[in-house]
């Protein structure tokens, strides 16, 4: 009797002395990219302990921005939604009922206009509709590509005050009074939605969408910053890469939208003073912590010299680097500290 207690004894110190901890398993990385949101190449980077985990957060950050999406597209109607099609069309007819969302967006759309002197209007619409019209066309038949008419473009321009834009948060209406001004949210759609979702979005995340990337924290648990590239205007290689852990990398440039008149090349941000393609920058790059501001920035920035430009960076608290149509590089004073390559 006492041999088998000894044996069982035996068994049990064994067993107790040799558990095995399996240890646990490293966060992968991964990424997920989509072809359906804002007309451009989204890309979703972050890591996590299996991919179908990663996938769920991937299409969460995917569905948010869907909805953005389909709120701010002014070509196409959506069963069940009243977008901003919807309020062009009733342009100086009556208001119309829209979701929250398109009230906070056409509110900051005021906030950026005023910031950039009128640089940025979203109530251009008749003349961007008009370059739009003659790119999509040029590009689909570019042996007979053409302009836009110069007094078409005039008469455009007689119709693109914001103030005509009437905004009722209360009742949740825009109603646009003048029958002839168009919105087109364009140059700040993009950056605003991807703010909002980032900001309930997982931490660790990385959201490109088009030349708009927006990271909602470090890349993992000990701070490893992302390394976000900026793109040669001329190649697909990158001129600088910058790190970021928080905040966003926001680039506007000729070479992402445009077509090819008699050998010239005429991209898709227009002056609003000139009515025409502007010439001062090939690129201009913003580094700040919201990607609103960021994308309005990189517009009204394309548009202006460097001095007036370095001047809007100061009060956005924002940084910046231009790139000329000789491949030359300026930085504002903060920029460079950014840069790792």
């Amino acid at each position: 009797m006492k041999r088998y207690v000894s044996i069982l004894l035996l068994i049990s110190i064994v067993l107790c002395g040799c558990t095995v901890t399996v240890p646990k398993s490293e966060p992968k990385q991964y990424n997920a990219t989509f072809l359906t949101l804002f007309d451009t190449v989204t890309t979703i980077v972050g890591r996590a302990d299996s991919e179908a985990e990663f996938q769920s957060k991937a299409q969460a950050v995917h569905d948010e921005l869907l909805r953005y999406h389909q709120l701010f597209d002014i070509y196409n109607d959506y069963e069940g939604i009243t977008n901003l099609k919807s309020v062009n069309d009733a342009a100086g007819f009556a208001p119309v009922t829209v979701d929250p969302a398109i009230i906070e967006l056409l509110l900051a759309c005021k906030t950026y206009y005023n910031l950039t002197g009128g640089k940025v209007n979203v109530a251009m619409g008749s003349v961007l509709r008009l370059w739009h019209q003659a790119r999509s066309d040029s590009i689909d038949d570019p042996v007979n590509a053409y302009l836009p008419d110069g007094n078409a473009l005039s008469a455009a321009a007689e119709h693109m005050d914001l103030d005509a834009v009437v905004i009722d948060k209360e009742a949740s209406t825009v109603f646009i009074s003048d029958p002839r001004v168009r919105l087109d949210v364009g140059a700040i759609a993009k950056g605003w939605s991807v703010q909002q979702v980032a900001e309930n979005a997982p931490k660790g995340l990385l959201i490109s969408v088009g030349g708009n990337v927006c990271a909602t924290g470090a890349k993992d648990e000990t701070g490893t910053p992302w390394v976000v590239g900026i793109q040669n205007p001329d190649g697909d290689n990158y001129l600088h890469t910058v790190y970021v852990t928080g905040g966003c990398v926001v680039t506007s440039g000729d070479y992402q939208r445009y077509f090819v008149v008699d050998g010239k090349p005429y991209h898709h941000i227009i002056d609003p003073d000139t009515l025409q393609p502007s010439s001062y920058w090939r690129s201009v790059t913003i580094v700040c912590a919201d990607s609103g501001l960021a994308d309005a920035l990189s517009t009204a920035l394309f548009l202006i010299p460097q001095a007036e430009g370095q001047q809007l960076l100061n009060e956005a608290q924002a940084e910046a680097m231009w790139v000329n149509s000789e491949g030359n590089i300026f930085y504002s004073p903060g920029f460079e500290a950014l840069i790792r390559t």
